[in-house]
Order: structure tokens, then sequence, then C-alpha cells
């Protein structure tokens, strides 16, 4: 079973966030609430006296969900240099997007978007647009700095995200490769490769002229 948001024990709320997000996987927004109730061990009212609507138990468990995906780059690493903290999120964050939970809540969002288009923006403000927005701050204050040579950091942002995932995303989606095993090795060449490409205009990052 692909990895999901635990379950502290009788706590109904979490159980339901759990047994929601394991039926969505696996079946998108079709699955059954009965079912999911029935997956949580609680009545179907009960249910509903938490999460009074199925979008809103949808929202949710996406929400938790991609809280547990998203790799932080909070207080944790400021003891680390720009570099190793890009290669720890790159690491944390290729991790989480290409296991099978990553790519079956990607698989079915994909689905689903096209039916339940707030549904997907919420998915969207909930995950991706976090994840986004917390690594631009840290790129920004790295160009204040000097780290980087200044840029939009939006652009920065979505360049270094594409390449940490990229098409090693659409193998695993189609072709039913498995997914590689965490290697810091390729987010370290991932990185290195951004980092060259916003270096400072004076850094020996820099690729020097032919």
């Amino acid at each position: 079973m692909a990895a999901h948001p635990a379950a502290v024990p009788d706590d109904c709320r979490s159980r339901l966030l759990s047994a929601a997000y394991d039926a969505f996987l696996e079946e998108g927004y079709r699955a059954s609430v009965d079912r999911i109730a029935a997956r949580a061990g609680v009545a179907k009212q009960t249910l509903y006296n938490h999460f009074p609507s199925k979008a809103e138990l949808f929202a949710a468990a996406i929400h938790v969900a991609m809280e547990e995906m998203m790799a932080s780059l909070g207080d944790a690493g400021r003891h680390l240099d720009l570099r190793e903290r890009l290669i720890d999120f790159g690491v944390r964050y290729r991790a989480k997007l290409l296991n099978p939970s990553g790519i079956g809540c990607y698989r079915a969002m994909v689905a689903e978007a096209p039916h339940f288009p707030e549904l997907a923006a919420t998915f969207y403000r909930s995950g991706p647009e976090q994840t986004a927005a917390r690594l631009a701050v840290t790129l920004e204050m790295a160009m204040q700095r000097g780290e980087l040579r200044r840029e939009d950091p939006e652009f920065a942002v979505n360049l270094l995200l594409s390449m940490l995932v990229g098409h090693e995303r659409y193998p695993i989606l189609f072709s039913g490769k498995p997914p590689a095993e965490p290697d810091s090795a390729a987010a370290g060449r991932i990185v290195d490769c951004f980092l060259r490409a916003f270096a400072p205009e004076n850094s020996s990052l820099k690729r020097k002229a032919p």
C-alpha cells in the first residue's frame, strides 16, 4: 500500500483522512463515501459530522497528503549552505513526487481535474503552489545575498522544480516503470547545473567563455 497520511490511534478524523486518501488514490473522486467510512471503521454519519460534503473530505485528504509530500526548506536546514540546502530539498522532493504515492496522487488529480476544476485548484493551492512559494523565498534571499545572480525568482523556481522531476515522471506514469531509489548524486548533479546557470557574474561556478 502506498504511503498515506498517518492515522493516530482512536483519532477518528485522522482515520477518515487516511481512508479517504487511500480510496481517492485507488478510485479517484468516484470513490464511495460508504466505502471510505467502512474503511475508516466509522458510520457514514460520523464521516459527515467531520466533513459535511465529499468535496470537503477530498480537499482535506489532498491537503494533508500534500503537506506530507512537500519537501521543506525550513529552519532545520538553515545551518547548511545554499548548495547543501537545495540538494537536501531536491532529494526529498524527488523521493516524494516520484514514489508510488506521489505518482498515484498526481495521476488521480490529472484524471479528475476536467470534471472537478475547483478541486483541482484546491490541490494546486495546497501543494505545488505552496512548495514553489517557499522555494521562491529561499532563492530570492540567496539572490539578495549575492549567492545567485539577480533573476525573477518565479522563473528560477519553475526551472529548478522542472529539472528535479521533469521527464522522469513520464516513464513511471505511462510505462509502469518502477521509480528509482532516492539518489542524492542525481539531485546533486541537477542542483549543480542550476547553480551554474544562476551563478553571479564573477562566480567561479560560471562557465568560462571560450
